[in-house]
């Protein structure tokens, strides 16, 4: 079954699925292996992985190669941050084809306006309703399988109020979208109010310093999310894991112990397979006779 496909099945079971952020191939590998059914590639964690804070600076051909390297080393459904359709409608029709062939199982595109920003920062602002759905339509027509995810992001709240988020939730959805996705509601009210008013499914993210209040993942179970993405999970556990690795480094001038071989590291991203390969199409002494 295709990614997509996988994702469609998990989506319509009961509760909320549960999408733990990566940005790269050894992040979505761990998710996998941790027992999670699907996870999410964080635009803000490619761009700092390349060196750039999150202000919309990477290219869609950076953003869409970062998914396939994900999307293609573990066998569960990925979603991917695509930004705004990186420009019009004929962008956005390009950006879904590119995101759907890489093998990717859903993306959400936003209205925010260039130079694009972090749903949880200040300074954003966002294109019109009709901008919006527009490039909302394109996208749904350039799907080449029905079943492909397209998730509409408005940032609204943050600049033209709660209400105008809802009603592009609600056109979206009208114009196709799968998933409705308000970004950053700044009360627990609030949380509680975008599954009652929007007609659809809808996503939360969760961003722990950000602006939603969220104590834990069953209050976004029993509010009626039907998706729950943790954009900065593997982000912010590895940049605090290597910041005391190094200080003990430093301090100690010892390396840490390894809790395994390299062999076993190596065991965890197919490693034994590879070597199956490898030797799969030797021929045998019999056979070259």
């Amino acid at each position: 079954m295709n990614p997509a496909h996988s994702l469609r099945q998990l989506l319509a079971k009961p509760g909320t699925l549960i999408a733990p952020g990566a940005y790269d191939a050894i992040g979505v590998r761990l998710i996998e292996q941790a027992g999670f059914l699907a996870a999410y590639m964080t635009g803000a964690g490619t761009s700092l992985a390349r060196g750039y804070p999150d202000l919309g600076l990477l290219t869609m051909g950076e953003m869409v190669e970062n998914a396939a390297a994900m999307a293609r080393s573990s066998q569960i459904p990925l979603i991917a941050d695509a930004d705004t359709g990186f420009g019009n409608e004929l962008n956005v029709t390009r950006c879904v084809r590119e995101y759907e062939t890489r093998g990717v199982a859903a993306i959400h595109l936003e209205d925010q306006i260039m130079p694009k920003r972090c749903g949880h920062t200040d300074g954003k602002d966002v294109v019109s309703r009709d901008e919006f759905i527009s490039k909302i339509r394109a996208a749904v027509a350039a799907r080449q399988d029905p079943a492909f995810v397209l998730i509409a992001r408005t940032d609204a709240r943050a600049v033209v109020g709660f209400d105008e988020a809802i009603w592009r939730a609600n056109a979206a959805l009208a114009a196709g979208a799968d998933i409705a996705f308000v970004e950053a509601p700044q009360t627990a009210k609030e949380v509680a109010d975008v599954p009652k008013y929007v007609r659809g499914p809808c996503l939360l993210n969760i961003v722990p310093g950000g602006r939603t209040p969220i104590d834990s993942l069953r209050d976004t179970e029993k509010a009626g999310y039907k998706l729950a993405i943790l954009p900065g999970f593997m982000l912010m556990a590895n940049i605090d894991a290597g910041d005391q690795a190094l200080a003990t480094l430093k301090s100690t001038m010892m390396s840490p112990a390894a809790k395994g071989s390299v062999t076993d590291v190596f065991r965890r991203f197919g490693l034994d397979q590879w070597n199956a390969l490898a030797t799969r199409f030797t021929a045998s002494d019999d056979d070259s006779r």
